[in-house]
C-alpha cells in the first residue's frame, strides 16, 4: 500500500491540500480561493469561517482520493500575521485581519525610535502594521468592540485548530510573527503583551512545529472521513516551511518565494536580530530561526500593470516580447512600492515609481522594467541578510513568478548565482508534510528532506549580464533612497 503525507496550506489568496509521496512527488491536490474584503481604506479582511470551511473542502477532496492508500499524517502551513478576536467557544467576533491590513499605520508611524527598537530587539518582528501586536494596540486605542469582548486572540491556524480539536495551541513561528513572543526565550513577552493590552491566558500555548494534536472532533472526522491512524501535526508558518520544502535549511542556503507578494529567507542557528531593523527573525524550532525580508510587491506589481494597460490576454501573452528588450529596459527603472512596502523600507506609505520614461518605450519595456524592479528589491533585501549570515551558497526559487523563464533568468543574472527550481511549486505544503513525517518519527530529521526534493532544473547566470546589472542596481538603489525621503 502506497504511503502518502498531506500538507494543508492556508495562504492569503487560497487554501490548498496537497498529498505527496514520500519522495516529494505531488499525487493529489485541491485548491479553493479565498475572498478578501476592503471595507475602508487600509482595512483588509477575510472571513475566518470561510477559510475554515474551504480548508475542510480541500482536505475532504484529497482524502477522498486516498481510499486505497495510507495517509500517514497531515501537517499545516499558514500565512503569517493574521488576527481574529474570538469568544470562549471559539466563535469569531471579528473578521480576520490579514497581513496587509494597514489600519494601524498612523499608530506605527508615530512610535518613537526607542519604542520601536525595544520591541524589535525582544521579538525579532519588524515594526510594521502587518504585525498583530500593532493591530491589537489599534483595537485597544480605538475600543474596537470585538477586542473588548474577546476571550482569545488567534491567528488563522490557531482558530482552525481550535475548531477541529478544541486545543488552544500555536507553534513557535506563528507566535514569533505576531510580535508578541520573546524570540530569545520562546515565550510570550511581557512588554509586548502590555503594549497590546492582552494577557498571556488570552493567547494559545506555544509548542514546537512537531506537536501532534491527538484528538480530532467527531464532527470533523465524520465530514472529512478522516482515517483513524492519520495524525494531525501543527506545522509552522509558510515562510519557514517554504524554506524547508525547498531544502534551504542550512547555513548559506537561501530561498526566494514570489507569488502575489514575496520574500527572501535563510535559516540560521539560534536567534539573531538585525541592528537596523531591516529584516525579520522568526523562530522555527527551539534551536533555529529564519531571517529574511518580505516584500508586498511581487506578482501583484505585474498584475497591476496588466490591469492598468487593460491587457485582455493571458499572463504569458503579456510577458511575450519582454525577453527581446535589452537588460535595463533601455534606461527605464521601476521602484516596485505600489502596495506600500515591508522590507527593506518598512513603510506602508511607500509608493512606486517609473523613472526614465521616454517616448520610445513600449509595453514590453514596462513589463521588463517591472520584472527587473521586483528582482532589484529582492536583491536589496538579500544584501541585508548577508550582513548577518554572509553570502549565499545556494539560491532556490518558487512561487508563481518562478514559472516565468525570463524572470528566473533575471534573478540569476542580478544575483550572479545559479538558481535552483523545484519540480513543484508547493514548497510550503511539502515543508508542512515533511514536518509531519518528522513529528511521527517516519523521518529522522528536517535536513533529511534534501534527498526528497525533485529538482526541475538549474538556471545559470550570465556573468556579463551580472556586471551590467550591478551598475544598474546601484542607480536603482540611489533612486529608491532618494524617493523614500518623500514618503
Amino acid at each position: 500500500m502506497r504511503e502518502l503525507v498531506i500538507g494543508l496550506d492556508l495562504g492569503t489568496t487560497s487554501v490548498k491540500a496537497v498529498a505527496f509521496a514520500r519522495n516529494g512527488k505531488v499525487i493529489y491536490e485541491a485548491e479553493q480561493l479565498i475572498n478578501t474584503f476592503y471595507p475602508e481604506a487600509s482595512y483588509v479582511e477575510q472571513d475566518p469561517e470561510e477559510v475554515e470551511m474551504k480548508s475542510r473542502l480541500v482536505l475532504q477532496k484529497v482524502l477522498a482520493q486516498t481510499t486505497n492508500e495510507r495517509v500517514l499524517a497531515i501537517g499545516i502551513s499558514c500565512a503569517m500575521h493574521s488576527l481574529i478576536c474570538v469568544n470562549k467557544k471559539g466563535e469569531p467576533l471579528s473578521p480576520m485581519l490579514i497581513w496587509s491590513d494597514g489600519r494601524s499605520s498612523d499608530l506605527v508611524k508615530n512610535l518613537s525610535e526607542d519604542e520601536k527598537q525595544h520591541i524589535y530587539s525582544r521579538t525579532g518582528t519588524p515594526i510594521h502594521p502587518m504585525a498583530p501586536i500593532w493591530k491589537l494596540k489599534w483595537m485597544m486605542d480605538n475600543q474596537y468592540s470585538p477586542y473588548t469582548e474577546a476571550c482569545f486572540y488567534l491567528s488563522m491556524k490557531d482558530y482552525l485548530l481550535y475548531q477541529w480539536t478544541g486545543e488552544l495551541v500555536t507553534d513557535y513561528s506563528m507566535a514569533s510573527a505576531s510580535g508578541l513572543m520573546n524570540i530569545h526565550g520562546l515565550h510570550w513577552d511581557k512588554d509586548a503583551l502590555e503594549v497590546a493590552g492582552v494577557k498571556e491566558e488570552q493567547l494559545p500555548r506555544i509548542v514546537p512545529p512537531t506537536y501532534i494534536l491527538d484528538t480530532i472532533k467527531d464532527s470533523v472526522q465524520q465530514q472529512l472521513k478522516w482515517p483513524n491512524e492519520t495524525k494531525l501535526v501543527i506545522g509552522a508558518a509558510d515562510g519557514q516551511l517554504a524554506n524547508l520544502g525547498n531544502g534551504a535549511i542550512e547555513a548559506g542556503e537561501v530561498a526566494v518565494t514570489v507569488g502575489t507578494s514575496g520574500a527572501i529567507r535563510q535559516m540560521i542557528e539560534g536567534q539573531h536580530v538585525n541592528e537596523n531593523g531591516e529584516t525579520f527573525s522568526y523562530a522555527f524550532t527551539d534551536q533555529s530561526s529564519i531571517i529574511g525580508g518580505p516584500t508586498n510587491n511581487g506578482g501583484i506589481a505585474l498584475q497591476w500593470l496588466k490591469d492598468v494597460m487593460e491587457f485582455q490576454g493571458s499572463h504569458e501573452e503579456f510577458l511575450a516580447g519582454a525577453d527581446r528588450i535589452k537588460l535595463g529596459s533601455e534606461g527605464l527603472l521601476f521602484i516596485p512600492y505600489i502596495n506600500g512596502e515591508r522590507a527593506p523600507v518598512w513603510n506602508q506609505q511607500a509608493r512606486g515609481n517609473f523613472f526614465g520614461l521616454s517616448i520610445t518605450h513600449q509595453r514590453e519595456h514596462l513589463v521588463r522594467s517591472v520584472l527587473e524592479g521586483i528582482v532589484f528589491n529582492l536583491y536589496k533585501i538579500g544584501k541585508s541578510l548577508e550582513d548577518i549570515a554572509g553570502k549565499p551558497k545556494t539560491i532556490s526559487v518558487n512561487g508563481g513568478l518562478s514559472k516565468s523563464p525570463l524572470w528566473v533568468q533575471i534573478m540569476a543574472d542580478v544575483f550572479g548565482q545559479e538558481i535552483q527550481l523545484a519540480e513543484t511549486h508547493h514548497a510550503a505544503a511539502w515543508g508542512a508534510a515533511w514536518t509531519a513525517l518528522v513529528a511521527i518519527q517516519e523521518e529522522p530529521s528536517f535536513t533529511a528532506i534534501k534527498q526528497h526534493i525533485p529538482i526541475e532544473k538549474w538556471i545559470q547566470p550570465n556573468k556579463e549580464n551580472h556586471q551590467q546589472y550591478m551598475t544598474i542596481f546601484n542607480k536603482y538603489d540611489q533612486l529608491a533612497k532618494e524617493i523614500s525621503k518623500y514618503f
